[in-house]
């Protein structure tokens, strides 16, 4: 057994615990690490694997399949990527134990922050730092004075500089341990921010990688996964006899076009997903940076996926029928948790309106590309 397969079976056995405790508990993350998850977007100069995105976004993928949550927060082994936004004297620090670095953030709402001799002091409450339970460091977003021209800063704190509020409490991905983060008069040096998305200090392929549409990718690779299991699960019950004596599933034609138009949907969107990334891959691959055009395609094929996975959980919740209503049906979990996916910022269908901008060579809104 791999030790990838060995993260694949503790998931497989530990999903009901994530849901009640809320959160990923910090011996699976050791697994996540051990399995070379979280040294995913470390660069190779400190250590790390720096993965081509679509390799890192299929260990995601075959997470989510066995529980969307511990998906989701296997998911921020790319968030190292914004890392490299740091001083590299800095990041040599961050790594001097070794590559297996899990980072957490709440970036959002921005929150203004006070200058002092060589940095910064922080004070404010974020939202939704997934994972950040079992966090090595942490971020929170940050801006300075009233220059609203200029792009917020992230502040990386030690986990002791930081507060959790425990309030994740939602209907899908509940054990992603979302929660709140509070900072009470932290001060950061200078050379512990960076801008999100701005340029790194790493001179290697990945950095190169449209960082905002990644983070949106490993996301929606969630929902993804999510359907793969809906799916595959009411396949397998097309052979089992119902309640009422009536015919099998599978020996129903409304059964099986659905589950043909699910099929056909999902390997599409994961199609158009995949390619889109080994396209923009190549291209940063052979020294060059991604255009805006496939920055936008990026994030097109990412809200395109999520809305298509949930779309089709939803047709392997209907082919349920009445036991997929049961609380703690797997059709049920899966349903919550792909409804989840799509109502991230990163991959609303505003992102179509986006997207349809850039290919037709109009302005897209503030912040899309």
């Amino acid at each position: 057994m791999t030790q990838f397969d060995r993260v694949l079976a503790v998931v497989a056995e530990r999903r009901a615990e994530f849901e009640e405790k809320r959160h990923v508990p910090p011996e699976v993350i050791g697994e996540f690490k051990r399995a070379g998850i979280y040294r995913a977007g470390v660069p190779r100069r400190f250590g790390g694997d720096a993965l081509p995105p679509a390799q890192f976004l299929r260990l995601v993928e075959r997470i989510s399949v066995v529980d969307g949550s511990a998906g989701w927060v296997a998911s921020f082994g790319s968030s190292t990527v914004y890392l490299a936004g740091l001083p590299l004297e800095s990041q040599a620090v961050l790594y001097g134990e070794g590559p297996d670095v899990v980072f957490a953030g709440g970036l959002f709402p921005i929150q203004p922050a006070q200058r002092v001799e060589g940095g910064y002091r922080v004070s404010g409450r974020w939202r939704f730092a997934s994972g950040c339970t079992s966090a090595d460091v942490l971020g929170v977003g940050i801006k300075v004075g009233d220059d609203r021209a200029g792009r917020p800063l992230t502040a990386v704190l030690r986990p002791e500089q930081v507060q959790i509020a425990d309030n994740w409490d939602v209907i899908g991905l509940r054990g992603t341990g979302s929660h709140d983060l509070v900072v009470d008069g932290a001060v950061v040096p200078r050379e512990w921010t960076f801008v999100r998305g701005g340029a790194p200090t790493v001179d290697e392929p990945l950095y190169r990688y449209p960082t905002v549409p990644y983070a949106a990718q490993v996301l929606a690779v969630v929902g993804l996964g999510v359907a793969r299991a809906a799916l595959d699960h009411v396949i397998a019950e097309g052979g089992r006899s119902g309640y009422t004596g009536a015919p099998k599933p599978a020996e129903r034609a409304t059964y099986r076009i659905a589950v043909g138009q699910g099929e056909a949907q999902l390997r599409s969107a994961r199609a158009f997903f995949y390619e889109i990334t080994e396209e923009v891959w190549a291209t940063v691959e052979a020294g060059d940076h991604a255009t805006a055009e496939q920055a936008s395609l990026l994030r097109l094929a990412s809200a395109h996926l999520a809305k298509t996975s949930f779309e089709v959980v939803q047709i392997a919740y209907r082919l349920g029928g009445t036991t997929a209503i049961a609380t703690g049906s797997l059709l049920e979990r899966y349903l919550r948790d792909a409804s989840v996916v799509p109502q991230h910022a990163f991959l609303q269908e505003g992102m179509y309106d986006g997207a349809g901008a850039v290919l037709m060579g109009v302005q897209p809104f503030p912040g899309y590309v």
